[in-house]
């Protein structure tokens, strides 16, 4: 049995309506292949190994376009995305009757830039940014040493989810047309 005419020429509508509306995937760059250098950012805290989880975690984001590709030689590189991990603190924020800690904020103070190596154009500079994530203090040292290390790994994820997304954004205007970009 063949479908009526009408639902075939309402599906090829869709299809095209769909196909043209110029919706495209925000986490997936598909412009002109990039290499990018992501030295291990300078970690001014005492909290060891924090450089190491936030590279980890950019590569992550950055290997979703196979149009970038990340390379630890500065040579082989167009881009430098750099960084600096300025604090990292754990001010409590939230108390029970005892005068105990319930909750802590876990903040982490970031700065990062990215720069084109052959013109040393910076493409996008965030001076300083602070990102936060709440945790539960309750249920004893192990279960709170878990939370803190949840909460960071948070912090970490949509940090480097934004300056993906962003890096994603500053390369697609740069491929825009020069009228175009305005």
């Amino acid at each position: 049995m063949r479908p009526p005419r009408t639902v075939i020429l309402i599906l090829l509508t869709a299809a095209l309506i769909i196909g043209g509306c110029g919706y495209y995937f925000p986490h997936v760059y598909d412009g002109p292949e990039r290499t990018i250098y992501i030295p291990n950012w300078k970690n001014r805290t005492s909290q060891l190994g924090l450089d190491s989880k936030i590279y980890q975690s950019l590569s992550r984001w950055f290997q979703k376009s196979p149009k970038i590709v990340l390379t630890k030689d500065r040579e082989k590189a167009d881009l430098i995305l750099a960084g600096e991990i300025l604090d990292i603190a754990l001010p409590s924020v939230a108390w029970d009757g005892q005068a105990r800690s319930t909750q802590v904020k876990v903040r982490l103070h970031v700065r990062y830039v990215l720069k084109d190596i052959r013109t040393d154009d910076i493409i996008w500079e965030m001076p300083g940014e602070v990102w936060t994530e709440e945790y539960s203090t309750l249920g004893g040292s192990a279960q709170m040493a878990d939370n803190e290390r949840i909460a960071l790994n948070q912090i970490l994820t949509d940090m480097s989810e934004q300056i993906y997304l962003g890096t994603l954004d500053k390369l697609r205007r740069e491929n825009m047309p020069r009228h175009a970009a305005k």
